[in-house]
């Protein structure tokens, strides 16, 4: 299988599919390989207002927006800090994933924000619990704020 990365600028991808779309439109159903971007709200997005989608596909690959560890119940932080913060985050990844029938092991990136440098060893022993062996590809950077004072953000990529 060939796979094929085409980057757009978010007026590209705003252009060319329906945000707010929970599935795929009819116009926006192509074959594999093809880029049209189909974008993927989640309801508790648009019930929050939320001004993104929870992932866009294009081109084979998943991209999901950055999860922090926030209860989807209350779309609060959970409490406790780093450890229950990043496993909540990884949890809410988990749930995206399954929404496109997808799972960690079809991961082959991750981005990851923190707000601590010295929370990276916690961080990464709640990483690791949701990868079998296989680790993705992985960038990382300290932020000095994350929304809702998370102590934690995670994107990732997923490919088809």
């Amino acid at each position: 299988m060939r796979l094929g990365l085409v980057l757009m600028t978010p007026f590209a991808l705003a252009a060319c599919g329906e945000p707010g779309s929970s599935a795929p439109s009819a116009s926006a159903q192509t074959a594999a390989g093809d880029t049209a971007p189909v974008f993927y709200s989640n309801p508790a997005f648009k019930e929050k207002g939320y001004p993104f989608s929870e992932s866009v596909e294009v081109g084979g690959f998943v991209f999901l927006s950055g999860q922090l560890g926030t209860d989807p119940a209350t779309g609060e932080l959970v409490e406790g800090g780093i450890e229950p913060e990043a496993r909540q985050a990884m949890e809410n990844i988990k749930a995206a994933l399954e929404r496109r029938d997808l799972t960690f092991a079809d991961v082959v990136k991750c981005t990851v924000m923190i707000d601590e440098m010295a929370d990276w060893p916690a961080f990464n022993t709640v990483y690791g619990d949701y990868f079998d062996g296989d680790f993705p590809a992985r960038s990382a950077f300290g932020a000095e704020a994350l929304a809702l004072g998370a102590a934690v953000e995670v994107e990732c990529i997923a490919a088809r």
